[in-house]
């Protein structure tokens, strides 16, 4: 074979390859998986983001879940490269909010069940219809507990139950970057060690002062209630302003709501 022969014969072989079996060996660019991910609502065409509400959004194991601002709700979901399907079985709490909240809520719900595509980036997402058009933006959800503070709204006492922090107390938690946890236990002042990976998390057993307080009524067995609960934790789950820990089993151990800033 001749260098001209040559020249055209793998000129030829390289035209067939880019159309038939190179193509298939070139490297295609995959679409990130819902699966473990996270968001938090950050627009809603036609209306305005309400202060007092947060609807958030979360897929994991075939479900998505969340709050709409309102109630929480379930469904399950099915998604390829190209599409997404929310619902439509699917179920929620029914507490009643006020109406400009219920408003929101409505539409964020229709959102999701009319979502039958999606864009996705590390810190976005946009559910879309069929043809393209915007229902919903979100950014991710923030996994990091370092430099964030919490008030905690109920926790396990210990009896197969979760109850609500006594009127007239405050406790709060307050993580740092280097691995450690503190704040008001309802009397005593108390800190910890924290370690966590991903939605894993463990507690070191917290050190307090020993104050003794008398009012209200309960406060002192409230605080080794609740230091108690923060040992049992074993994952940290958050959503929007909220941060749920619970034990290895799933059960509760403590509920939190983010501190104001300031």
């Amino acid at each position: 074979m001749n260098f001209p022969t040559a020249v055209r014969t793998a000129a030829g072989f390289a035209a067939v390859c880019l159309l038939t079996t190179c193509a298939a060996m070139s490297p295609v660019s995959e679409k990130p998986d819902l699966n473990g991910t996270a968001w938090v609502l950050s627009a809603l065409p036609g209306q305005s983001l309400l202060a007092e509400s947060t609807p958030t959004l979360r897929f994991e194991g075939g479900r998505a879940s969340g709050t709409d601002g309102c109630n929480r709700y379930t469904a399950p979901y099915t998604a390829t490269a190209s599409t997404l399907e929310i619902g439509p079985k699917g179920a929620s709490t029914q507490m009643a909010c006020p109406p400009p909240v219920m408003k929101h809520a409505t539409a964020f719900m229709s959102a999701l069940m009319q979502a039958r595509g999606y864009r996705l980036t590390a810190d976005k997402l946009e559910l879309v219809t069929a043809d393209g058009a915007v229902l919903a933006t979100f950014a991710a959800q923030s996994q990091s507990l370092g430099g964030t503070s919490w008030n905690v709204t109920g926790y396990n006492n210990g009896k197969q139950a979760v109850v609500s922090v006594l009127t007239g107390t405050s406790l709060t938690m307050v993580f740092t970057g280097d691995g450690k946890v503190g704040g008001s236990a309802g009397c005593n002042r108390y800190t910890a060690t924290y370690t966590s990976e991903g939605p894993r998390i463990t507690f070191g057993p917290p050190a307090a002062t020993r104050m003794m307080c008398v009012q209200p009524d309960g406060v002192m067995e409230q605080e080794q209630r609740f230091l108690k609960a923060l040992e049992t934790a074993a994952t940290a789950h958050f959503e929007g302003d909220r941060l749920e820990l619970r034990t290895a089993e799933g059960q509760l151990a403590v509920m939190l709501t983010k501190a104001a800033a300031g």
